[in-house]
């Protein structure tokens, strides 16, 4: 008897907001007859991002198809979660055709493709890829640039970023283990400002990583699936900032689930919302914002999703049978966020925010 093949798994990686829940939606929807599961994993304690795939209503992307890890960073708790999950998809009795794992924001994809090398999963998944998904107009701006002219600007825009910033590592450490990067939200660029977003991705990618510019996370999932490169055999030419015995820590990061009374839209629509979140998202030191609100009258849930001071609402899916209509928003910003400060101002926002005359 054969042995059975390895499962080709792809790492998706990102920095917060980039658009990889956008892009694995994209890939669900036009797997073309491959069965997919989804490892989804979420810093903080509501994992939001399960929700809205689960809500997206794609043949295939079911609850038994999401597994999702709540405790942080994969990167750091391989062991714990990581293992224990990709040995239970493996000895299925349908084992999927792929695996696709959306890491969390904070996380670094190097420790995580090293845990393929363990004997428990090494003979029966391999990485077929490493896709990091970075924010266009982000980059653009000069967050995580390497050019001092972009950092220079970012700091006089910015003053919560006048320091030593360890997220432009944890950036740069995506990027270089990467194999393919997406610019993400492209149409938001002009063709001039693109084509030197690209370049900037370039520079910062190992020599002769693609480079894609894309929108809404729509890329064909022929070119992301299928690279065949068992990157766990190739990690030595990888090189990141966090190679060394000290691993890393997430510190400089803090998470909280934040309760939210029911939205007064008023004659507003979502964006209303959404539009009256953003100075207390700018005056709290948060990095993304999360979450699904309450509209009295409405039979649908309000998801809100922000990155820094660009924040959007829409509605999502129904609120299910018995399930409590109760608003959260899960914020993940700067170590030392007044959280209490924030949960008021964020309150008074959705109180408020959509009221009409």
């Amino acid at each position: 008897m054969s042995l059975a093949r390895a499962i080709p798994t792809t790492i998706i990686t990102g920095f917060l907001g980039a658009g990889k829940t956008t892009l694995i939606r994209h890939l669900m929807a036009n797997a073309g007859g491959r069965r997919i599961a989804l490892v989804i994993n979420e810093f903080g304690d509501v994992g939001m991002d399960r929700e809205i795939l689960s809500a997206c209503g794609i043949q295939g992307c079911g609850d038994d198809d999401i597994v999702e890890l709540a405790n942080g960073c994969l990167c750091c708790t391989v062991a714990d979660e990581f293992l224990p999950t990709m040995e239970a998809l493996i000895h299925r009795a349908d084992p999927p055709d792929h695996i696709v794992i959306e890491t969390s924001g904070l996380a670094l994809p190097k420790p995580l493709v090293r845990a393929f090398t363990w004997p428990e999963v090494r003979s029966r998944v391999t990485v077929d890829g490493v896709v990091a998904v970075i924010d266009g107009p982000a980059v653009a701006a000069g967050l995580f640039a390497e050019d001092p002219a972009a950092v220079q600007a970012l700091r006089a825009a910015d003053a919560a970023v006048d320091h030593e910033n360890p997220l432009e590592e944890v950036y740069t450490d995506q990027l270089l283990c990467a194999d393919m990067v997406l610019v993400n939200k492209a149409d938001l660029l002009d063709e001039a400002t693109l084509a030197a977003t690209l370049e900037t991705a370039r520079a910062g990618a190992r020599d002769g990583v693609p480079v894609l510019a894309c929108r809404n996370g729509t890329v064909d999932p022929d070119v992301l699936l299928g690279l065949n490169l068992a990157v766990e055999s190739d990690l030595e030419a990888r090189p990141t900032h966090h190679d060394g015995p000290e691993g890393h820590d997430h510190d400089d990061f803090e998470s909280y689930a934040l309760p939210m009374p029911p939205v007064d839209l008023g004659h507003e629509g979502p964006q209303a919302v959404a539009d009256a979140l953003v100075p207390a998202v700018r005056d709290g030191r948060v990095l993304r914002i999360k979450g699904a609100l309450d509209v009295p009258g409405k039979s649908m849930r309000l998801l809100v999703q922000g990155v820094g001071p660009r924040v959007q609402a829409h509605y999502d899916r129904p609120w299910r049978t018995g399930e409590p209509r109760a608003g959260t928003l899960v914020v993940i910003g700067l170590k030392g966020l007044d959280a209490e400060g924030l949960s008021r101002s964020l309150a008074a926002a959705v109180a408020g925010g959509g009221a009409g005359p």
